[in-house]
């Protein structure tokens, strides 16, 4: 589940939602066609992030990020310029050992091609940031003001579908969910040039795929989410929504993933996830947020502590309509079972700075 952006669907608040699709169950995933564009949904994104260490064993955290915001659906007006669809898109790069963050944000119409998505080209992009899925990878190019990204991703996974029957449920109601999927395990390698240095190093991104019309309830002002990569081949996907009073919303959820690819659905009492105490003060937002986690899956013998090793990983937008939210690079530290078990993961965290609104 992700926000990702979700914050600017508060500048369409007024936009009808009664002529696109609801996220219900029962819904059949077809690849590769599920990679690319639904527009009977109101809002979609595609999302990656990653760890990558270059050769000389600098670490790097990457996010791209493309979203896909329905303003209408004139059938009638065919020109490039109507605009049905508003593109929005993050960059963000987490230099862990320089110990610095750097983000940008920009939005598009379409256009005559701007922004967009298309199956044909197996393309989605938004100006000079893009994702093509070619001879079996992805390919993820961006030029960003202090860095670019060059990089190529391949799946060791099939997609890994979230939720039960088709759906990932947010909160109580009909259509209070997505369509939601992951690559869990995309092997990366490829080159960041960062202020005219070039970094060459390879390691593991995440994708995530979902597309929705209604998603979060009223009492809901936020949520944690964690993907986490393990060195025993294994992935595991929580969230937490939480709720106005501060506790976790029953359909908070997770996914959990085999060696071999094969998933297990978390429902809330199945795993913990709680904040250790260690927290980050942003001054440019003004939220608070812990930085410190620790995870249990029982049933799985996963008990792990999360940090992250850069603390200032919020992408803030200045913004009181469009909150600004955390996402950055962790490291997992613990054990399944009597093993040692560690890793790399990406942590999320909204409503923070304000709560995120997806209802209209």
């Amino acid at each position: 589940m992700r926000n990702r952006l979700i914050a600017f669907a508060l500048l369409f608040t007024g936009i009808s939602v009664a002529q696109y699709q609801s996220a219900l169950p029962g819904y059949e995933y077809k690849f590769p066609h599920d990679y690319f564009n639904h527009p009977d949904y109101q809002m979609e994104w595609w999302y990656y992030t990653g760890n990558l260490r270059a050769t000389d064993g600098h670490r790097f955290g990457f996010e791209l990020t493309f979203f896909r915001q329905a303003v209408a659906r004139d059938q009638k007006n065919d020109s490039p310029w109507s605009v049905q669809d508003l593109y929005f898109a993050h960059l963000a790069l987490s230099d862990l050992d320089g110990q610095k963050f750097y983000h940008q944000e920009r939005i598009n119409r379409a256009g005559p091609g701007i922004a967009g998505v298309s199956q044909a080209d197996g393309m989605v992009w938004n100006g000079n940031w893009q994702s093509r899925w070619q001879n079996g990878a992805q390919h993820l190019q961006a030029i960003g003001e202090d860095f670019t990204l060059d990089l190529t991703l391949v799946s060791s996974k099939p997609p890994v579908i979230h939720g039960e029957n088709g759906v990932s449920q947010k909160s109580e109601g009909r259509g209070h969910a997505s369509h939601y999927f992951s690559l869990t395990r995309l092997l990366t390698k490829g080159e960041i040039d960062l202020h005219g240095e070039k970094f060459t190093g390879d390691g593991t991104s995440w994708m995530d795929h979902e597309f929705f019309t209604e998603s979060l309830g009223n009492d809901e002002v936020g949520w944690d989410w964690i993907s986490l990569q393990f060195n025993d081949n294994t992935e595991l996907m929580l969230y937490r929504l939480r709720r106005k009073d501060g506790s976790a919303d029953p359909y908070s959820s997770g996914t959990y993933v085999d060696a071999q690819g094969h998933s297990t659905h978390l429902a809330l009492q199945d795993f913990t996830m709680r904040p250790t105490g260690s927290t980050w003060h942003s001054s440019e937002s003004g939220a608070t947020y812990p930085i410190s986690w620790h995870v249990t899956v029982p049933s799985l013998g996963i008990d792990v502590q999360l940090a992250a090793p850069l603390a200032s990983q919020e992408l803030a937008t200045g913004n009181k309509r469009s909150p600004s939210y955390w996402e950055g690079a962790i490291t997992i530290a613990g054990k399944r079972g009597t093993a040692l078990l560690n890793g790399v993961g990406y942590l999320e965290m909204t409503g923070y700075a304000g709560r995120l609104i997806m209802d209209h």
